[in-house]
Formats: structure tokens, sequence, C-alpha cells
């Protein structure tokens, strides 16, 4: 087997970074075992020195709240990643430290971890990209190997695919759409179509090498004409989205009989200011949905008006960052991927929040749930306890349960949204247009069905105090169905920029945040 040192290419994925805007916490590379004389144990923690064990190998027993219940791996250290589901109900995920798949099933909640043979002895990689195959078979990327791999379920066996490389790939995403398996070539600049069908020996692929150069590939969503979103771009120097007429181009290839120019059958727009636009999903309404990771925003696209439009997160717990040193200014929650559930809601993991957010587009309204696990070591949290991340890098949905791994917590965990929230939002205005210099009152009412503490929180997307929010309170008691009312001023300043804005405005206690966005349009 082909084997690179490759590592984490921090600079492909900002999620491993806690961005703020005075300081950047980095995760090391995906460096050899250690030499030294650490403790073997002989299970994968190996992998790691002593001193590094609880930082990538999990720092205390898997956890639990009203909504969220975490499930420790059996195996030590296997640094779980990308997730997905079977037709029985099934969880499987991939292993970055052993290159094993597993198996969890939820009523017995018991885990089964299946051996690769392949795997050569102490390698690591980071597995982005798992499918279910209608074949009984799972499908998983391996960015070390520049390899696509087989699981079958029948057989327990691994099929090992190369992938082609073009300089220095990385095969993140991936897809089964119909008679072909989608990936996204992250670092090598391209779009990839494996046959499922093909042999180990005769692996067949087509590439669609992207529209801007010396750019990132990165994730893709595959809307319901079959055309394939994507986007092209470099950290903190833009980039572009990117409609790709893949029925048209593999049609104009096959009848010259040889490659045809991608531009022919591609749209390119423009990104917005995003350093890092990771998560990408379709809608059934047409929008394109973007996660930037290096920020708390998330974004929409209409390709009927060819408009982006601008959703903030609200403001990452204390618990996630820590902020012991005082240095972080402004952190942020990092939203990365995102998938539409089968109810239409938009799930995203906030890598750098520690949260799972749910947003309702119809309803514009956003829930996030707090994840129980963090680990300290990942944030500014020394001294502090019940602080840190659990490093949330993958999720799939399933009805009304999200799965998702704990990269550095050795845990899956299913957030079960079907159980009831603890208070609900209702605003008397949900859309206001101001001039320059002009203020608006609006009306927050909270109804509790339980009774307990709560605290009340905004954000926008305006920059520069373009838009400035008062609450009258910060925080209450509430009783069971007593409603609180609490009065809010939105105020557009003086030099504010036209246009159209989104203030988010919730409440919140210690397990989820409940929101809903007003829509604020600044005049001329």
């Amino acid at each position: 087997m082909k084997k690179k040192t490759k590592g984490l290419v921090v600079a492909a994925f900002f999620g491993i970074i806690l961005v703020t805007s005075t300081v950047t916490l980095a995760v090391p590379n995906l460096l050899p075992p250690p030499e030294d004389e650490s403790t073997v144990t002989g299970t994968p923690a190996d992998n790691f020195s002593d001193d590094q064990r609880a930082q990538f190998c999990g720092s205390e027993d898997a956890k639990s709240n009203t909504y969220i219940k975490e499930y420790e791996i059996p195996t030590k250290c296997t640094q779980p990643l990308a997730i997905t589901t079977d037709p029985d109900g099934n969880v499987w995920f991939a292993q970055v430290n052993t290159g094993k798949l597993a198996k969890f099933d939820p009523n017995t909640e018991s885990f089964t971890e299946y051996e690769n043979p392949e795997w050569p002895p102490k390698a690591r990689s980071m597995m982005w990209g798992i499918a279910y195959s209608p074949d009984a078979s799972i499908w998983f990327t391996d960015e070390a190997h520049d390899s696509v791999w087989k699981f079958s379920i029948e057989d327990e066996k691994y099929v090992r695919y190369g992938y082609p490389s073009i300089g220095d790939s990385l095969p993140q995403r991936l897809q089964i759409a119909g008679s072909q398996i989608v990936i996204n070539d992250f670092t090598g600049n391209q779009i990839t179509f494996l046959d499922p069908a093909s042999t180990v020996d005769e692996t067949s692929y087509r590439v669609a090498a992207s529209p801007l150069e010396n750019s990132f590939t990165g994730a893709f969503a595959i809307d319901s004409d079959s055309n394939i979103w994507y986007t092209n771009w470099q950290f903190r120097q833009g980039g572009a989205l990117i409609k790709f007429d893949q029925k048209s181009y593999f049609e104009a290839s096959a009848l010259a009989k040889e490659g045809v120019p991608l531009f022919d059958f591609s749209k390119v727009f423009q990104l917005p200011a995003m350093n890092a636009p990771n998560g990408i999903s379709a809608g059934n309404d047409g929008r394109i949905w973007l996660a930037d990771t290096s920020s708390s925003f998330f974004y929409s696209f209409d390709p009927i008006s060819e408009k982006f439009t601008k959703y903030i997160t609200s403001k990452p717990d204390i618990s996630s960052y820590g902020n012991v040193t005082g240095l972080i200014k402004t952190p942020v929650s990092g939203p990365y991927w995102n998938a539409f559930d089968q109810k239409g809601r938009l799930v995203f993991n906030e890598q750098s929040a520690n949260r799972i957010g749910i947003f309702d587009p119809q309803k514009e309204s956003l829930v996030e749930y707090n994840i129980p696990s963090k680990n300290p070591l990942w944030a500014d949290c020394d001294p502090l306890s019940d602080c840190g991340l659990a490093q949330v890098f993958d999720f799939t949905t399933q009805n009304d349960k999200i799965w998702f791994t704990e990269w550095v917590e050795n845990n899956i965990a299913v957030l079960d949204t079907s159980t009831p929230l603890p208070f609900q939002i209702e605003l008397d205005q949900t859309e206001i247009t101001l001039k320059k210099g002009e203020t608006a009152e609006l009306l927050m009412k909270v109804i509790p069905s339980s009774t307990g503490k709560i605290s009340f929180t905004s954000s926008n997307t305006g920059q520069f105090s373009d838009i400035i929010v008062t609450l009258d309170k910060h925080e209450q008691e509430v009783s069971e169905n007593e409603p609180a009312s609490i009065s809010v001023i939105i105020a557009a300043n003086n030099n504010a920029l036209s246009g159209t804005y989104k203030v988010l405005l919730g409440a919140q206690n210690d397990e989820v945040s409940v929101s809903q966005f007003v829509t604020v349009i600044i005049e001329k």
C-alpha cells in the first residue's frame, strides 16, 4: 500500500483550529508514532506519547444530558470520524487511529469493530467521507493513502481502490449517487467519479478538473437536477461557488471521446467574504446552503436571484473556549459540515462551540444543543473544569435522531430531536425596516414548559456595529407555563451600510439554545 506522511493538512480543515480575533490554537499534525519510553498499552493509544493521550484519546467517561446520549467505544483511542447509518438502523463509523470500520447497534447498545488486515501498522488517516451503498457495503475515503475503501457487510471484507492522484491529492467527502460514487479531491483541485462496479485491478474513474486553479476543491452537494454544487477557495483569499452540469459534461465528453473544457458546463458565482466554506447542502427549494468554518456564519444562495443571504449562530458558551488568558476577543462557533434531515431542517456541527445546530429554513428558527463531553486540552481552559471541545467533525441524520462522532473523546453520540424543548420563543415582529440612525423596539416572549434559570442572547450579521441590539434583561428565573417578556431595541448605526441583515434573538440554558431570526433592512 502506498503510504505518505500528509498529516492533518491544517490549512485544509479549519474546524481543527480555534480561530479568534487574537489567537489561533491549532492541532498537531498526525505525526509518526512516539519513539520515547511511553507506556505500552497494546491499544491504539500507543500511537501517542503519554502526555498526548488525554488530548487525543479522551479526557473522561462518556456523558449524557436531556437531549444527547454518548457511548464510549470499547477500544481506546480509536478517534472516530466519518459516520453513517444503514437501512437496519445500525450506525457505522470510520476510525482514524486504527483504519477500521465499526458498527454500533442502537437496540443492544453494542459495538462491533472490524479488523482491516490491509492497514499498515500504526498508520493513521483522516477519513472524512463515508456512505452506505444499496449492495450492503460501506464506502469511505482515506486521505493518507490516496484510497477509497469498500467494506462488504455480508463478507466482512475490505477492498481498497487506489485514487487518481494529481500532485498532492486528498479524497475527502463521498456520496453515492445512482451508479457512481462522487468524491471531492480537496487539494487535488478536482471532482472525481468512481464506478462502484470497478475491480481493484481496473478501477474506473472519471475526473472533472475544477475551474479555479491553485485552490481547494471543497465539499459538494447534488441538487434535484443532478447538478453538482461545490466551492473552490483559498483561505482568506476568497473563492467561488460552482454549479457543474455533470450530465451534459459527460455526454459531451463521451461524444468527443476526450476531455472537454469544464468551463463550458459550469457556472461560477463569486463567494461573499468567507474564509473556509466547508459545508454545503442543496435544499428542496433549490437554495444552496454553505457553512464558513472560520466564523459563526452560514449562508444561503438563491440560484434564481443569484444572491447570498448571511445568517449567524448564537455566541459560543464560554465553557467551549474557556478564555482563561483573556486573549479570545471574538470566539466563533465554527459551523463545519451541513446536511438536511428528513424534515427539511438544516443540521450542522458547530465544531468550535461544541454544539449541534438545527435551522428551520421556513421558520428561520435555530435550536442549538450543547454536547456534554468537553476536552479541556482543546481550548483555553486550564485550570477550569467542564470546559473544552469534543471535536465533533461529522454527523448523520436518521429520522428524529442525529448521530455524531467525538474525535478526541473516543465516543459516538446521539441527539434525539423529538425530546421536547424547555421553552419556545415568539417575536411580535420578524422583519423591520430602518433608516440610518433609527431604532425600533420589538417584544420577545419566552414560553417555558419547565421551571429554571435562562439567559437571553442576541447576535447579528452586521459588521463594525452597523446594528446594535439592546436587551432590557439578560437572565431570569422562569416558571412552567408562565411566559416572560423581554424588550429588544434594534438600532441602525448612523454610518451603517445599507442592506439586509439578520438578527438572532433567543434564550438558553445549560443544555440548549432556542432562537428566532429577525430580518433587518437598512435603507439607503
